[in-house]
Parts: structure tokens; sequence; C-alpha cells
């Protein structure tokens, strides 16, 4: 099995000529000292890697999580708003195997901008504060003629009070989160929101890279609605519960810019939970957990009308943590695990199915089961230089209702198997700007290795390069 593209060393060459006249431009532009730092950190008047383990944002230290689960109220109110955006380049191993590379893989090998996002973040009051997201996508849709068209749309959103009390045996942190996906409010990166951290550009090229493998996650999704509360106690036991709604009304807003036709649609009051137990000694840390959420989801979001169109899903995971922190060392080890049960609406249970040939296949199921396991370990010496090994699999019953012989993207074996590593290294050259370079192998893709679409594309086929560069301000 071929683990690496045969074209990796002049693709490895042209990314890295790309990166180093961005490298060149990031340093010039942006001095160490960072005068114009996010938000948070402005509030703060702490450098980006108070907050984030080795500086490598989204992923919180304690002192983050401290200041996240008390509303982002620690500091003085400043002037709330940040920016970040990310310019990458995707490569696909194996091309040839398309009908269409220019459709089935866009924008490969091509440096782009792929994507941008604006924040209104910080403290309103000593107990109020929040975190809104704004995302434009450069490559949102395409026109008959083959133009791209920029999107934008509301993104992460969590409005959150919260207070602290302590004494001489206690310390009490507890709050109340409005927010418009369920987990973003959680405060360790094994959460579903959080563990995908580089954002995935649209074009197809960046199909199989590591950011579009399987994550764990919640069928609900995100851009809905719901209120959670929360409690801490003595920096040891975490408890959090709540529910979600579809996003309307005076929530409209935490759905904006999103179309109908792709809106998550629920029926009633869907529950969501997470409990943990968090330890710290010294410069190391630990979590362990669980999560989940029951969700009744219309087949057809234009059409709220027929309770017996709903899909019912129960999710449940457990995750854990790892950090050590002590300068000029950063270490995270993490896991995640989910299971989903879906029970399958009757008008498309025990319907026929056959294949390309005209064979008959299984009837559809009426109910499926899915498992997603990830796990990530990462080092960042001096919260500058980084590496990190992951490792994602997921797998699940077998559904004559994922059979598709469509070349590139197809399943023929009605298995939901995906199966492979990422490796990354990256480099922080100043506190808000992060450089990386990441492989992601597969041995297994839409339920097999060899062969999987039928069309003769192989697992190994889409073993992809992604270089990008992130920066926040």
């Amino acid at each position: 099995m071929r683990t690496t593209p045969a074209n990796f060393p002049s693709m490895l060459t042209r990314m890295l000529l790309r990166a180093m006249a961005l490298i060149i431009v990031a340093v010039t532009l942006c001095p160490d000292d960072a005068a114009a730092l996010p938000t948070f950190a402005r509030q703060t008047g702490q450098n980006c890697q108070a907050c984030h383990a080795g500086g490598q944002f989204p992923e919180l230290t304690p002192y983050g999580r401290l200041f996240k689960l008390t509303g982002y109220t620690i500091g003085e109110r400043t002037l709330p708003f940040a920016g970040m955006a990310v310019v990458s380049d995707s490569s696909v191993s194996n091309r040839s195997k398309s009908d269409d590379p220019k459709e089935d893989f866009q924008k490969n090998n091509s440096l782009i901008f792929a994507t941008g996002s604006v924040f209104a973040a910080g403290k309103i009051t000593d107990n109020l504060g929040a975190f809104l997201q704004v995302t434009y996508d450069n490559y949102a849709s395409q026109s008959a003629d083959g133009q791209f068209h920029g999107h934008t749309n509301a993104d992460n959103m969590d409005i959150r009070y919260a207070d602290r009390s302590i004494d001489n045996s206690h310390d009490w942190i507890w709050g109340v989160s409005a927010n418009s996906n369920p987990s973003v409010s959680d405060v360790w990166n094994t959460a579903a929101a959080w563990m995908q951290y580089v954002p995935v550009p649209s074009p197809t090229s960046s199909s199989f890279i590591d950011g579009s493998a399987p994550y764990p996650g919640f069928a609900a999704g995100s851009n809905i609605a719901g209120v959670t509360a929360y409690a801490f106690w003595n920096q040891t036991l975490y408890l959090e519960a709540g529910g979600y709604r579809s996003a309307s009304g005076v929530a409209s807003f935490m759905s904006a810019g999103i179309a109908d036709a792709d809106k998550t649609k629920l029926q009633g009051t869907n529950p969501y939970w997470r409990a943990a137990l968090s330890h710290e000694w010294g410069p190391n840390s630990i979590m362990v957990g669980t999560s989940g959420m029951v969700a009744d989801i219309y087949d057809d979001p234009l059409d709220t009308s027929d309770p017996t169109t709903i899909h019912h899903f129960r999710n449940i995971g457990v995750d854990s943590q790892y950090q050590y922190l002590l300068d000029p060392h950063t270490v995270t080890v993490q896991f995640a695990y989910t299971r989903d049960n879906q029970r399958i609406p009757a008008f498309l249970a025990n319907q026929p199915v056959q294949d390309a040939n005209g064979n008959p296949l299984p009837n559809t199921n009426s109910t499926d089961t899915t498992n997603v396991f990830r796990a990530k370990a990462s080092y960042i010496y001096e919260a500058k230089y980084g590496t990190s090994l992951g490792f994602f699999n997921q797998t699940g019953t077998t559904d004559s209702a994922l059979y598709d012989p469509t070349r590139v993207y197809g399943n023929i074996s009605g298995n939901p198997a995906v199966r492979g590593w990422t490796s990354e290294v990256f480099w922080t050259p100043v506190q808000n700007v992060r450089i990386g370079l990441q492989f992601t192998a597969y041995d297994k893709y839409n339920g097999a290795s060899h062969n999987y679409d039928g069309s003769g594309r192989n697992a190994s086929d889409n073993n992809s390069l992604f270089f990008y560069v992130w920066g926040a301000y």
C-alpha cells in the first residue's frame, strides 16, 4: 500500500517555497512583541501562551480554562474585536482515477485564501461576557461557469453569565451559557466543537485532509440554539446540562447566513450533558470526562409538519486529556470516542436498493450505529516549534443506504469505516501566526482499503498534504 504521494518531493518543495515567502511577510509585519494582540490577550494583558498550551490556539491551559469558565470576564474591558484568517494549500496523492479531476480536486496544489473570521468577544460586565464569531468562506459556492463565490455566516457563539465563590474549603464556579453549538461551551480540547482546530477549506482538494477526516461529534451539528448551566467544584468536578432547539425567533442570529435548506431543524428541546473530573499537580493536569446528546432532527429542514420524518439520534462519548506545561516544554495527549445510535424514519427504512449492475442489495436499515475514535499527542518547544501525531478510526453498521458507485467519493460496500493517521509539524514565528504542514494517510476509506468506489480507487490514493498559515489579531 502506498503511504506517500508519488510526487511527494515536488509537492513538498512547492509548499516549502510558498511557506518561505509567507514567513518573510509574517515576520516582517508582525513584531515579536505583538503590539496588536487578539481581544482576550488585550483584555487580560497576557500573551497568547498564558491561555493557549504552547501558544497553540485554541487549546486551553488551566488559566485559559478558568478565563472561559468565569465568562471571559478576567481583566479590563477593551476593544472587543479581533479577526483571523487562513491561507492554505492542499494536495491529494492520486488524481488519475477521476472523470473530472478539476471538479473532484478543486484548487489542488494551489495556494488560496481559504477562510476568515471576525470576532466580538470579551468582558461586558463583571459577570457577563461573550465569544461571537462570524466566518467568511471564500469558496462557499460555485456557479455553472466554474466561478467560486464567497459567503458569510454565523459561526460559533457563546454568551455567558458566570460567578465564582471561594472560601476556606470550597471553590465554586458556576454559570449559564447561551450558545450555538453543543460543546462549544466546553473548556477541554477533546470536546466535539474544539478537537478539530484548523479551519477546513471548502474546495474539494481539501476533502481528505485531517480536518475533513472523521471526528467525534453530535448529530445536531452547529448553528442551532441552546442554553446550558454549568458548575465547576474545587477545580475538580465539572457538570453541565441543558437543551437545544432550532435557531429561530430571538435566537435566529445564531444561524444567520445559513440557507434554510442547510439548517438543522430540531423537534422540541434536545438534551445535552457533560461531566468531567479534572486534577492539577505541579505542571501537570489531567481530565477524564463524558458527554452526550439526544437529538430529534427533521429529514427535510424545509418541511417540519410531519413528525414521522424525524431521525432520532443518541450520541454518547468519553474523552480524556493530559497536559504538561513547564517552559520550554508543552506536552498534550488527547483521546475522544463517540458512539452514535440512529433510528431512521420509517419511510426511509427497509427500502430496496440495487447496485450499479441492477443486482439487489439488502434493504436499508431501520437503525444504524457509528463509532468514532480520535487520539493525538503533541509536543511544543519554547512555544514556537511543534509536532503532533494523530490517529482516527470510524466504524459502524453496514447499510445499503450508503451505497454509492460515484467515482472518488463513492462507497460500494455500504460501510462507513475510515481509518488513518495524521502527522504534523508547525512553527509559531510570532505569537499571532502559526505555520503548519500536515500529512494525512489512509489505510481504509468508505469501508475498504482497495477499490472502495468500484472504479479502482484505493484508500491510500486519498493521502493528502496540507500546508496552512493561520493568523489571529
